[in-house]
């Protein structure tokens, strides 16, 4: 079993694998353990079920310095000889480039034990390693960082090695100094001093920031970084930034569709002046400069943006009614359409991810298979009728006839006064007809039965519930435009992101633009709605490809 987040439904990234011999499972570690998988290798281990071994951190080992080439599988068979494995891992970037440190958990503290004695300061790949006991990161020093490496930039084009180490040396101990240059040798205007000491690099970090005595460019001192922590941090700094600019426009921003070509920054900004102070209004235009027919318009206040949406939504710009509605973010919007739905499933007794009609766990018979749960789309049913007879199997109360099983319209029917599971002998024909059929009691049947033809006439068969689609075409005439919208746009939903998931929620607001009959078809029509959402795709690589 794949594990799975409940309203996602994409995968964790972990699974569990059963297995009824106990030698099957560790043959299955033998072979399958950090084979690749779509990409990456896989760790196969015996599952724990209590956590308490795990967050122990017994017999769990830190090794760091390791060489690039060094994989999973390298640092299992190098350990393996100590003791018996439970888990080992190198640990990498998004890339899959090791990080240059691993960790192995052995089942054993004395394995352990054995493996730091004998690895610790020895050669990997020509490389010294270092092997300790796992240490949590709160457990850890929490002392100052340090480091012997300097970064200066913002140097003056006739600034060079020389007068770095002039500079950097009245501090401390050098033990390189170098400054960036191009294809021609000239400087870049950034360099790297490297001291012996690291109590001299952080006085030099703290004396030399901001030296102005060169050509009245203040330098930049600070301690030099790896790209991918200098990554990180400016990750870190800018998604700080974004969520305290989001937290500030939180409500204040609109989002605008349904505009006519002719509309601009100009007219938009007329349109929504009088509900308060703009701080931000842009129409979306193409690589041509042609208008998208949608905007963004920002407020200074939550409560400017909230009256705009009640009194702008729905009015008349030109010939075309506006959308007007808060402002979100792709994945946010994308999110809150799968958790409606799951939620809407799980609350019409469903669960997310299971088949139409099958039973949730733990409620026998709750449903048939087949038969959607009330509110949830499911796929269309025959419905019984003159045209469709369901065939019943051969068994007590249902005898085989010439042409095969009894049909519904000749099965004997229940007696109102009978007792349960006798039948009528009805069926020979005469003016009274069975003598079970009196006093019959049954939808689409009078009490009375009259004398049957002398050809076959097959009553109504009881009236067949609604399929989906015409419970939410039914729902659509009682709705307002908005609720209309929804309707549609939470069953069309999950039938587009199961097609092209990629582009889903754009594609099924697309679709949402045809006439309500058109929509209903596309639910109701598998083969129809892939063939839309490949034209909605084919169109909206052709806007990416002009953008471009």
């Amino acid at each position: 079993r794949v594990c799975r987040d409940l309203i996602t439904r994409r995968s964790l990234g972990y699974a569990y694998v059963n297995f009824q011999q106990g030698a099957d499972a560790a043959r299955a570690i033998d072979v399958l353990n950090f084979n690749v998988v779509n990409g990456k290798p896989i760790r196969i281990m015996y599952s724990q079920r209590d956590p308490a071994l795990r967050k122990s951190g017994v017999g769990n080992i830190f090794i760091k310095n390791l060489d690039k080439e060094i994989d999973n599988k390298a640092l299992y068979d190098t350990f393996s000889q100590f003791g018996n494995i439970v888990s080992a891992k190198v640990a990498a970037d998004g890339q899959g480039v090791s990080k240059g440190y691993g960790f192995v958990q052995f089942a054993e503290q004395e394995a352990a034990q054995q493996a730091i004695d004998k690895v610790n300061g020895m050669l990997l790949n020509d490389k010294q390693v270092y092997v300790g006991p796992f240490q949590r990161r709160g457990e850890r020093g929490g002392g100052p960082t340090t480091f012997n490496n300097v970064y200066v930039k913002n140097l003056h084009e006739s600034v060079d090695e020389d007068k770095l180490k002039e500079v950097f040396g009245a501090v401390g101990k050098l033990t390189s100094v170098v400054i960036m240059k191009d294809g021609e040798g000239k400087s870049k205007g950034f360099g790297f001093v490297c001291f012996e000491e690291s109590e001299a690099a952080s006085e030099a970090v703290e004396k030399l920031d901001g030296y102005d005595k060169i050509e009245d460019k203040a330098w930049v001192v600070c301690r030099a970084q790896k790209k991918a922590e200098r990554e990180a941090e400016l990750k870190a700094k800018f998604d700080a930034e974004r969520r305290e600019r989001l937290e500030k426009m939180a409500g204040a921003n609109l989002y605008i569709k349904n505009l006519e070509d002719t509309v601009d920054d100009a007219k938009l900004r007329e349109l929504f002046a009088e509900f308060g102070t703009i701080t931000s209004c842009r129409v979306m235009r193409d690589a041509s400069g042609a208008s998208r027919g949608s905007a963004f318009v920002a407020f200074s206040s939550a409560d400017e943006a909230t009256r705009a949406v009640t009194e702008m939504n729905g009015k008349m710009a030109g010939t075309k009614p506006l959308y007007v509605a808060l402002a979100q973010r792709k994945e946010d919007r994308r999110m809150r359409l799968q958790a409606q739905f799951a939620q809407r499933a799980v609350a019409s007794g469903g669960m997310p991810g299971m088949p139409y009609g099958m039973p949730p766990p733990g409620v026998p018979g709750a449903m048939y298979y087949g038969q959607p749960p009330p509110g949830v789309m499911g796929p269309p049913q025959p419905q019984p009728g003159f045209g469709f007879q369901p065939i019943m199997p051969p068994g007590p109360g249902r005898p085989m006839g010439p042409g095969g099983p009894m049909q519904y319209a000749n099965m004997p029917m229940p007696q109102r006064g009978g007792m349960p599971g006798q039948r009528g002998r009805g069926g020979r024909g005469g003016a009274q007809g069975g003598r079970g059929a009196r006093g019959q009691n049954m939808r689409g049947f009078n009490q009375n039965m009259p004398p049957a033809p002398p050809a076959p006439n097959y009553p109504p068969a009881p009236e067949a519930p609604m399929s989906a689609v015409e419970q939410l075409a039914a729902q659509l005439p009682n709705a307002s435009a908005d609720q209309q919208r929804m309707l549609l746009g939470e069953a069309l939903y999950p039938l587009v992101d199961s097609i092209e998931p990629a582009s889903s929620a754009k594609i099924t607001g697309m679709l949402l633009e045809m006439d309500q009959s058109e929509v209903l078809h596309l639910i109701e029509d598998s083969k129809a709605l892939s063939d839309k959402v490949q034209e909605a795709v084919t169109v909206l690589k052709a806007a990416a490809a002009e953008d471009a």
